[in-house]
């Protein structure tokens, strides 16, 4: 089988998760700054095999978009563009970065390393994963 890989995008960063090779658990992979998130996907899908891309998808509580939309919708444009023959799915990611940061502190991490930014986009791209696995399982 093959990895799906979720992105939370940010206009700075990008939180990065992946599944197993059996899409049965979601894990952090990493944290890339937007310049550099084209060529590490291109680097992480030569030596892995992706069959799906996730990407976050904010919402405000209307389910109107939101202001980072127009950059996301430019990189969903550009990931599609690159990596052509990997189907990509949007997730609402709304509340994501809240429920990584109450989970962090139940944890028990120090509030320094809670404040992470990186470690927050890390997990905020494993809830995103882990609600899409869920939603194709009902």
């Amino acid at each position: 089988m093959s990895r799906i890989l979720a992105i939370d995008y940010g206009t700075k960063r990008v939180g990065l998760a992946v599944t197993d090779p059996n899409q049965i658990i979601a894990t952090a992979l990493d944290t890339v700054y937007v310049q550099n998130l084209m060529n590490y996907l291109k680097a992480y899908t030569s030596k892995e095999t992706v069959e799906s891309f996730v990407v976050g998808e904010p919402r405000q509580m209307d389910n109107s978009a939101s202001e980072i939309t127009p950059q996301i919708e430019q990189f969903i444009r550009l990931l599609k563009k690159e990596f052509p023959d990997i189907p990509v799915f949007r997730m609402d990611e709304r509340f994501t970065s809240k429920m990584a940061s109450q989970a962090l502190l139940m944890s028990g991490l120090k509030k320094k390393d809670r404040q992470d930014k990186a470690l927050v986009d890390r997990t905020s791209a494993v809830i995103i994963l882990q609600s899409f696995m869920e939603s194709r399982n009902h």
